[in-house]
């Protein structure tokens, strides 16, 4: 097979992986386009990744907790609670910020265990317990906010989480170095993890793909990433935001592909039934990836406030169905059993790119819910749709 036709295969073969990555760059090639490069200028890739950042870390959890045939309606408005805890500590209770944002991880892990137990050991429907999850934090959200409407959060060291920028260290030619060897760092445990993977593949006889693909998977992905990262630079560079996410989707993507731990989420997601028959605590499980989206729904929460240097009363709002949309983008099945941490990124990132280039293209915000929403429903129909050929 030569090979472009083995690449063919390849896509065909993974369309479930690889149709995430050619809808968004579809996206990104045509708002280019359409606003005279000005969609793939420095100031607004900056401006589309850290505006996506609080919805892509939710994203990052509720893929886990769609793959375990679960849902999480209260993360939007616990983030915006959380969001408002953390203000009042920061101005209200003179608290230190070092102090501050881990109290706030800890009561989010908290609480997103306590709608595992309502789910896992009480046997509540996970729609029905975070549907009151959300009514409740929303009401909560309202308590703590109804004084003021609106708390301001002066600390330069929390607002910088979601305003500032990594130190360039010195400029090259107007770009930030550190951002640089960031990227270069990024592109070299790409291509390292990747060889790795093919290794150990080779080894245990699985098939691979041949080496003249596989070379132009990596030279692709890499300049992918470099080119990101020099328009970055060129700008002021990679943002505190785009760091934790990047961190977040790290961590995940080697706890669900390199540990005990995300084989058995995988599991139970594919076949609670069988899990529990073979040994796996299927109600563990349900705790965990609970716990993990309470934890990461007090990040988007610190993100978003940080983000907006201030807790308002509708904070959080719609931010679970960003979310969920996300997921399903990024290719989540809705059956469980499939889906990637690093998809629920792309997701989140491909929602953003929309709302981004509709919004310099001057569509109005009717219309731009109706085109998101026929998005989500076409990555849904899709799934439906490979799932069907798969059988």
């Amino acid at each position: 097979m030569n090979f472009f036709g083995e690449a063919k295969a390849l896509v065909k073969a993974n369309i479930r992986d690889y149709g995430m990555y050619i809808a968004l760059i579809v996206i990104m090639l045509t708002f280019t386009i359409m606003t005279n490069g000005l969609f793939m200028s420095s100031r607004n890739i900056s401006n589309l990744l850290d505006s996506a950042g609080y919805i892509a870390v939710l994203a990052v959890g509720m893929t886990l907790v769609i793959v375990i045939r679960h849902i999480d309606l209260s993360v939007g408005f616990l983030a915006g609670f959380l969001g408002a805890i953390a203000a009042i500590f920061l101005t209200q209770m003179g608290v230190s910020v070092w102090i501050t944002i881990p109290v706030i991880l800890i009561l989010g892990a908290m609480i997103g265990l306590v709608n595992g137990v309502l789910v896992a050991k009480i046997g509540i429907p996970s729609f029905v317990a975070t549907l009151a999850g959300m009514l409740i934090f929303r009401g909560a959200l309202l308590q703590v906010t109804e004084k003021t409407g609106t708390i301001i959060v002066k600390d330069d060291q929390f607002n910088a989480i979601g305003n500032g920028f990594i130190p360039s260290i010195i400029q090259v030619n107007g770009l930030h170095l550190l951002t640089l060897l960031v990227g270069l760092v990024g592109i070299l445990l790409f291509v390292y993890n990747e060889i790795s993977n093919r290794r150990n593949k080779m080894t245990y006889g699985f098939e691979v793909m041949s080496s003249g693909l596989f070379s132009s998977k990596l030279v692709l992905i890499s300049a992918i990433i470099g080119y990101i990262t020099w328009i970055l630079a060129g700008y002021n560079g990679l943002s505190w935001t785009v760091i934790i996410m990047i961190i977040v989707v790290v961590i995940y993507h080697f706890l669900s592909t390199k540990t005990v731990l995300g084989r058995h989420i995988y599991a139970v997601g594919s076949n609670p039934e069988a899990a529990h028959l073979s040994g796996i605590n299927v109600q563990k499980i349900t705790y965990i990836v609970f716990g993990s989206m309470g934890m990461l729904a007090a990040l988007s929460g610190i993100l978003f406030t940080s983000r907006l240097q201030s807790a308002t009363t509708t904070a959080g709002t719609l931010f679970e169905l960003d979310a969920i949309a996300a997921a399903y983008v990024g290719g989540v099945s809705s059956a469980g059993g499939v889906g990637k941490v690093t998809g629920a990124i792309i997701g989140a990132i491909v929602m953003a790119s929309l709302s981004s280039g509709m919004n310099l293209l001057g569509v109005g915000i009717s219309y731009q819910y109706m085109i998101r929403g026929g998005v989500l429903a076409g990555a849904v129909i899709f799934d439906v749709m490979t799932r069907k050929q798969r059988a």
